[in-house]
């Protein structure tokens, strides 16, 4: 099998692989807007391992696809963390989204933060390419590490906003309906 033809099979499994993630998180939440949320967690997972390899003049190699594997896995377990807490206190507390959002996060941030500081600092030798084979295995080292730093800031962040965010778009959709009949 060609080069190109092994990394079109690569990203066809890779986006069918995202699909039931997806699909299982939807089954599992009865809901298409949770899961939305936390797959978001995995293009800036992929963004911020993408951006370390090229700061660090690495190529994209099979090595660093088994780190973005680990890396989205970490990811996706961080804002499924968050959003499933979220949803626990807005069913038992009945609070709005908004609520349970805000009172989620400062509760999910250390656990978070535990599994962010492990991983990072735990492939921080590997992205230095330090020990015997170092060399071979800095791209897994630099993917993990760049990624889930840049990762974990975001997801802190954009996720809940996008989990709000979804959830309020229909009534935006609405709102924006009403002003474009009375023009």
């Amino acid at each position: 099998m060609a080069q190109t033809e092994l990394a079109q099979a690569a990203g066809v499994l890779s986006l069918l692989a995202a699909f039931l993630v997806f699909a299982v998180m939807a089954v599992q939440y009865n809901s298409l807007v949770d899961p939305f949320a936390i797959m978001l967690a995995v293009p800036l997972a992929l963004a911020g391992g993408i951006f370390g390899l090229w700061v660090s003049g690495q190529s994209l190699s099979a090595v660093a696809a088994v780190g973005a594997i680990l890396l989205v896995g970490i990811a996706v377990n961080n804002a499924i963390v968050l959003v499933e807490l979220a949803n626990q206190i807005r069913d038992q507390e009945g609070d709005d989204r908004f609520t349970a959002m805000v009172k989620a996060a400062p509760q999910r941030l250390r656990p978070i933060l535990m599994t962010t500081a492990t991983t990072v600092l735990g492939s921080f030798p590997m992205a230095l390419g330090l020990g015997e084979g170092g060399e071979f295995l800095q791209p897994l080292g630099i993917v993990v590490f760049a990624g889930l730093s840049v990762a974990t800031l975001l997801t802190l962040f954009v996720v809940p906003c996008f989990y709000l965010l979804l959830y309020d778009l229909p009534k935006l959709g609405a709102r924006i309906g009403e002003v474009f009949q009375r023009a």
